[in-house]
């Protein structure tokens, strides 16, 4: 998700200061996407530079809010009614680092596959704790977002068996011995009569 759709979809719910956004943020993905203070105004001042949003007076307590704009709500719309493409999204750095293990020398694959497994497994089994520790309907969004999450890490340890197969079944074979060449059954039959000859 782009921080900036983040928080204009948060501005949608009425004006907000930018603690109040990220602790709003925070709270709706159930703090698995952290959101430092400097992300939230830096994403506000270029919210601000395209129209999108725009600041309010300050409050006493010297805090300015920020509310959304009509052009703010139809980017979110637009946002929200176009597919998230899988072009957009990062790219997946365990394929690239195992794509590269296996053709750097001295790297053990094996040894990379099983321990990206094990840190997978710890993580899955985290995300289930936190799934099942609250079933408050207020919950639900973040508990989406887990699930997400655990079904992510549930795919890349079948994946990670699918690479550790795939790794067993393409392991090159001892070399075959070389076919014999023409000459060789005659060496070796006078190699056996001179070894003949000399116990003799």
């Amino acid at each position: 998700m782009s921080i900036r759709h983040g928080l204009l979809a948060l501005l949608e719910r009425g004006q907000m200061y930018g603690y109040q956004l990220r602790a709003a943020f925070e709270e709706s993905t159930g703090s698995t996407w952290p959101l430092n203070i400097g992300q939230v105004y830096t994403t506000l001042s270029r919210l601000e530079r395209d129209g999108l949003v725009r600041p309010l007076p300050e409050s006493e307590a010297g805090q300015r809010p920020y509310e959304i704009t009509d052009a703010g709500r139809a980017d979110l719309a637009l946002w929200f009614a176009t597919p998230v493409s899988r072009t957009d999204r990062p790219r997946d750095e365990l394929a690239i680092k195992l794509a590269l293990a296996l053709t750097t020398p001295g790297v053990d694959v094996r040894s990379v596959v099983q321990a990206q497994r094990s840190a997978t497994m710890r993580a899955l089994q985290e995300l289930t704790r936190l799934k099942y520790g609250s079933n408050r309907p207020e919950d639900l969004p973040w508990r989406l977002v887990l699930d997400s999450m655990v079904f992510q890490a549930e795919a890349e340890v079948r994946w990670l068996d699918h690479c550790e197969t795939s790794l067993v079944r393409h392991q090159p074979s001892d070399p075959a011995p070389a076919p014999p060449r023409p000459g060789d059954a005659d060496a070796r039959a006078a190699a056996r009569w001179a070894g003949e000859e000399a116990r003799r």
